[in-house]
């Protein structure tokens, strides 16, 4: 026998009551040490390509190598780029946690 349109509604509507919560699981704080030990090693890769970026910007400006300096303008855009998301990698994931969590 079909379902009524409503009782699919509901269905829909069914509030698991799930929500984030810290201490759970064991392991949480190996887990968070791993996690910003990987945003530090992500932070010091793009110090070294913002500087070889740099460093091939110049060259290709001095040299008249056309190419290789719009490499290296799309290179130190890019490590900017990573620079900031990883900076705000933290505050990115918060802040749609939040959004999410307003989400009835």
């Amino acid at each position: 026998m079909p379902l009524p349109l409503a009782d699919h509604v509901v269905r829909l509507a069914y509030d698991p009551g799930i929500s984030p919560k810290g201490g759970g699981l064991p392991g949480l704080s190996v887990l968070k040490n791993v996690v910003n030990s990987i945003n530090m090693f992500g932070i010091i890769a793009v110090v070294g390509a913002l500087a070889v970026s740099l460093g091939v910007w110049a060259w290709g400006h001095h040299s008249g190598g056309h190419q290789a300096e719009a490499n290296g303008k799309k290179g130190a855009l890019v490590s900017a780029g990573a620079a900031l998301g990883l900076g705000a990698a933290n505050a990115i994931v918060t802040f749609f946690s939040a959004l999410g969590s307003q989400v009835h």
